[in-house]
């Protein structure tokens, strides 16, 4: 890889400063370009309960969410002890990665064109995933529709939560800055 691809900038980061701010700029009258809403980080968790009991299961975790965002995920811990589930404070119960700049538009990009096309039956993300905040959540009910895993190296199926932190103000930027990163929400 030459020098200036190794720095040059995701296309959806150049995208967002040259097309998608101007026009939310525009759209919501904004007079201040920091004030026009923007992704700060996606956040992608895995839980797996059985990992209290198998290790097995965590190390396949860790390994594909590694693969997944292309960063070694940080294991999640349990706060409090549920002995229903046979978990202890402390236990491993998943794990998680915290996407930002570069890494997080490079994911962006592939969840919205390579990923989310590959989901079987697919309509659209909900557009009541958003909260007071701006911030958008989903989840994932298989990991095997990334094409970085490999069919044959999974032994247990797993899904993923992944929450995108934005700046919106309200509901309404946050789907609008979504949409114009070409989220594909469902038909209402």
């Amino acid at each position: 890889m030459s020098p200036a691809a190794a720095t040059a900038p995701p296309r959806l980061a150049k995208r967002y400063a040259e097309e998608i701010a101007p026009a939310l700029m525009r759209t919501f009258k904004h007079s201040n370009r920091l004030a026009v809403p923007r992704i700060t980080k996606i956040v992608v968790n895995m839980g797996c309960g059985e990992a209290a009991h198998d290790a097995k299961v965590l190390e396949e975790v860790q390994r594909d969410l590694a693969l997944i965002t292309g960063q070694r995920p940080l294991v999640t811990r349990a706060k409090k002890a549920v002995s229903n589930f046979k978990i202890t404070e402390g236990n491993p119960v998943g794990c998680k990665v915290t996407l930002r700049k570069q890494r997080m538009y490079e994911f962006l990009d592939r969840l919205v064109h390579v990923v989310l096309p590959r989901v079987r039956d697919f309509r659209g993300l909900s557009a009541t995933g958003f909260d007071q905040g701006g911030n958008y959540s989903f989840g994932i009910q298989d990991q095997t529709i990334f094409p970085e895993l490999g069919l044959d190296d999974i032994h247990h199926t797993l899904g993923m939560d992944i929450t995108m932190v934005t700046t919106a103000a309200s509901t309404a930027e946050a789907k609008a800055l979504l949409a114009a990163f070409d989220m594909p929400f469902e038909k209402s």
